[in-house]
């Protein structure tokens, strides 16, 4: 899965201008998180993670393995030569401080460089069609899908945006939302919240299993484009509205929020999250490291959120509330 270890910025015979250089470290699903962060402080965009899969349904769509390693991410730009080598020695030295610990299987950093030219292909290869729960079915836009009858496909161009269905804490917040809709809460009357809605994923599982007014709201302006595009895709321009902000929205209370956030948001947002809610309204919220759980249930119980779910996958869970 990890490539083979580049010697510079750039190939022989080609400039390191337009050119990327891509760090990748196996990770165990339980160092994952660990792992990010010390990627992240060398490689101000951000990483991502590849959870290991195999392909099935003749490699139309794929099976998640919790039990296989994922792959941590993140790119440096590579004209810099210079800094490419200073903060991969610095990631080198930070993952060793960690491998030393032997909690769990960290592999050793890998180095491939990626040109500007095959830039906007080669991440799409991480992305297979994936099923969540019992119908939902997310299917990046260049790729096929047989469907079922039951399926509620959900076509996705993540783009640079968060938020492609591979990610455990997104996974949790579409089994949510499948579950609520299940219980019959979505109907064309019904009011969502997505806070933080990255891709527009959950807005446009929300909008697809029924739900008849969504508002996505993002701070990153990437993040806006993506959904504002993939509600496009699916034909649900009119039903899910997009902007960039928060909350507070300055909108009336909504019957469901969706916040696939990360604890200390969720902690520090929580009052706003409350306010966003009608009472006897549904909160979903993911992002939620294990051991930071307490903390967020205390944060949403001093606002009135009573907590009446819990979902984990691995090391991660996310919360269902109801506004008393």
């Amino acid at each position: 899965m990890a490539e083979p270890a580049a010697h510079g910025a750039g190939d022989e015979g080609t400039s390191a201008e337009g050119t990327w250089v891509e760090l990748s470290v196996l990770a165990d699903p339980e160092a994952v998180e660990a792992v990010s962060e010390i990627l992240s402080r060398y490689a101000p965009g951000g990483t991502s993670v590849e959870p290991a899969f195999e392909l099935v349904d003749e490699g139309l769509s794929a099976r998640l393995d919790p039990s296989r390693p994922a792959v941590v991410r993140a790119y440096l730009p590579g004209a810099d030569a210079g800094a490419v080598r200073l903060a991969t020695d610095g990631a080198e030295r930070a993952l060793g401080h960690l491998q030393a610990f032997d909690l769990r299987t960290i592999g050793e950093l890998q180095t491939r460089v990626v040109h500007e030219s095959d830039w906007a292909n080669a991440w799409k290869r991480h992305f297979p069609v994936l099923r969540v729960g019992r119908r939902i079915v997310i299917r990046p836009t260049w790729r096929r899908h047989r469907r079922a009858p039951d399926d509620v496909v959900l076509a996705l161009d993540p783009g640079m945006a968060f938020g492609t269905g591979l990610h455990p804490t997104t996974r949790l917040c579409l089994a949510g939302v499948e579950r609520l809709a299940d219980e019959g809460r979505f109907t064309r009357a019904t009011r969502v919240l997505d806070v933080g809605c990255g891709s527009g994923i959950l807005s446009i599982a929300a909008a697809k299993l029924g739900a008849g007014d969504v508002l996505g709201v993002d701070v990153d302006p990437i993040a806006v484009e993506a959904t504002v595009d993939n509600a496009r895709r699916n034909a649900l321009a009119r039903r899910i509205r997009v902007r960039r902000g928060s909350v507070p929205t300055g909108e009336p209370p909504f019957d469901v929020v969706l916040a696939n956030l990360i604890a200390s948001l969720l902690v520090r947002l929580a009052p706003d999250l409350a306010t966003e809610l009608r009472p006897g309204g549904r909160l979903l919220a993911s992002g939620i490291f294990v051991h930071r759980e307490a903390e967020v249930r205390r944060a949403f119980g001093d606002v009135g959120l009573a907590v009446t779910l819990a979902d984990r996958e691995g090391e991660w869970v996310a919360l269902e509330a109801t506004r008393r």
